[in-house]
Order: C-alpha cells, then structure tokens, then sequence
C-alpha cells in the first residue's frame, strides 16, 4: 500500500462560473482518487484532500496549470504532511457561498474583498522576529479548543468558540491596542482565516500583520519551532492533532472538545467530518 499524504491549500480569487469550477474541481479530485473537503466559491478555493504522493503531485500540477480554468490557481501554495492516520473517508467537493464566513452583516461582508492583497504577510523567521517586539499584541485567530490544545507563546486566546465571532472581539479591542500604540498580529492554522480578517480590517483602516501559510507553514520551516510554539495543532481531519514536527499524536477528539462547554453536537460533528 502507498503511503498516504495530506495536502491543504486555498486562493482567494474571483471566479467567473464558481458552479462550473466547483464541477472541474471534482472530476480532477476524483480522476485521482483523493479524499477529503473542497470548498470552491465566487472567491475561490480551499481545500485539504489526501492521496498517494504520486496522486497528489499529478492533482497539483493540472489543478494549477495555465489551461485549467484559465490559470485561475497558479501559483496557488500546497502544504503537505506524511499520514498516519487515513484523514478522510470519501471526497467532498462543494460550491459554497463564501470560502469562510467571517460573521458580518450583509452590507460589511460584500465591501470585504479577500481576493486582493491585505495587512502584511511575513514568513516564518520574520514573525519570529515580529512577535518578539514588546510592542505587538499577538492574536490567535482560531476557536478557544485550538487554542488550549497549541499556541504561541504569548497569544492571545479571544475566546470565541466560532470564528464568525471573532470581528466582535476585535472591535472591542481595537480602540485600545490603537490607544496604546500596539501593532496586531495574528495567525490560524493555514492562513485562510487571517487572510479574510485582514482584508476586513483593512475597511476598519488597521493593518494587520499575518503568518504566511499559519501554523502549519511555520512548523514546517522552522527547526526550533518549540522556541515559539507550545503545545500540538488541531486539524480539522481524522489525524485530529500534530506536533511540532508535523507529527499525527495521539489526541483524541475527547481530549480536545468539551461536553459541557462545546457541546456533545460539536464531538459528534467533529467524528462525521472525520469519516468516524
């Protein structure tokens, strides 16, 4: 048996026809027998799907070819880790609204544009440097489980258990860190959440600084990552947690979720979407 690999990646871009695309999308995954959660949408695409490295190497390359949907994903960025654990069960490829939903009224959301570039995006060795200054407050743009199961050191937890919650807390907090002169950093597990938070930010006229490829990026760039990193990264698949090394451990969906505080509906949820 090949071994199995997971592969993530998004791009927000306009798409003409995201029905057409969605259909496209599909029969390529399909063509090569990968599994896992595509979501394509008049903003783009985002994506985690697993396969053998030969499977996913040939998906790449005509999924980002000029003459796929005109070269709407060239250049698009892949991150990929060695399986343990089969991630996924089946293959689900879906036209959806929005890539994310950011949680704002109607008339908020449509002035919110992801597909042109927002806030400042530094790689893994300049946010080392970044969230190191005294003057930056380091934000987790990710839910309260995530964060309790692996951080920064020094972040932030907003506490919120959605990220459609998560604009409450910056508008709340924003007066005070411009009051204070701090800048705003802040990462997820991809770069997909921050990278819609940054292009809403900026309508509130505050520059963010984000994570170039999150969590995931920089654990896989970074050596000594456990300098800065505390702790495991949640996945939203079967492996359900890595470790610094990109590692599946052996948390359980038990050990990350909370009946009493996230609800048994969260738990169950979560083993569907694993395929469990």
């Amino acid at each position: 048996m090949n071994p199995l690999f997971h592969i993530s990646f998004y791009k927000f871009v306009r798409l003409g026809d995201p029905a057409s695309a969605t259909a496209q999308v599909r029969a390529l995954a399909s063509r090569y027998e990968l599994e896992g959660l595509i979501d394509v949408a008049l903003e783009g695409i985002s994506a985690a799907v697993s396969g053998a490295a030969d499977a996913l190497d040939a998906f790449e390359r005509e999924l980002t070819d000029g003459a796929f949907l005109n070269g709407a994903f060239s250049g698009m960025v892949f991150k990929r880790t060695a399986c343990k654990s089969k991630p996924f069960h089946s293959l689900k490829v879906s036209h959806a609204p929005e890539l994310i939903k950011i949680g704002l009224d109607d008339e908020t959301n449509s002035a919110v544009d992801a597909t042109t570039p927002h806030g400042i995006s530094l790689s893994p060795q300049a946010w080392r440097e970044l969230i190191a200054e005294d003057d930056v407050v380091l934000i987790d743009n990710r839910n309260s489980f995530e964060f309790e199961l692996g951080r920064f050191k020094g972040a932030i937890d907003p506490k919120v258990a959605h990220y459609r919650d998560f604009p409450k807390y910056i508008e709340n907090n924003l007066p005070i860190w411009k009051a204070e002169g701090k800048r705003v950093a802040m990462y997820c597990t991809g770069g997909i959440r921050c990278e819609k938070t940054a292009a809403w930010m900026d309508t509130l006229d505050a520059t963010v600084y984000t994570l170039d490829g999150g969590i995931i990026n920089y654990l896989a760039a970074m050596p000594d990552a456990e300098k800065d990193w505390q702790g495991e990264c949640f996945v939203f698949d079967n492996r359900i947690a890595l470790d610094n090394r990109l590692q599946e451990t052996d948390t359980d969906i038990e050990d990350v979720y909370d009946k009493e505080r996230d609800g048994a509906w969260r738990i169950e949820r979560a083993k569907r979407l694993a395929g469990r």
